[in-house]
């Protein structure tokens, strides 16, 4: 079991984490703080959990339209295999493949810029 220490609005907490997962840990705390630090803009320091309270909620926003958003990929494609008959249906499936890429870089790129 490793241990890392990670900061969040200029406090540092103690987590233990699986071995080789470190650094990963430590950019999902930057997202954290970030996050927070975009709410203080807005709101100001309101306190620390009611912070962490809000951006767990901006944070819970975006998984949940993500989510939505790969369900509706997964229909897309089931829905192109369902009709590939042939050529038209291989280009149908293709097209969704390519749907999803553009919107995976889509929704990496958001995630980049928070």
């Amino acid at each position: 079991m490793a241990e890392v220490v990670i900061t969040i609005n200029r406090r540092d907490y103690r987590i233990n984490c699986d071995e080789g997962q470190e650094d990963r840990l430590r950019r999902l705390a930057q997202y954290i703080d970030e996050q927070i630090g975009e709410l203080i803009e807005g709101v100001g320091n309101v306190g620390d959990v009611r912070l962490f309270v809000m951006a767990s909620l901006v944070i819970a926003d975006k998984l949940f339209d993500a989510t939505a958003e790969a369900e509706r990929l997964r229909a897309r494609v089931a829905q192109a295999k369902q009709s590939s008959g042939g050529g038209e249906g291989e280009a149908a499936v293709a097209s969704v493949v390519e749907a999803i890429a553009r919107r995976i870089d889509d929704i990496a790129a958001g995630l980049d810029a928070a």
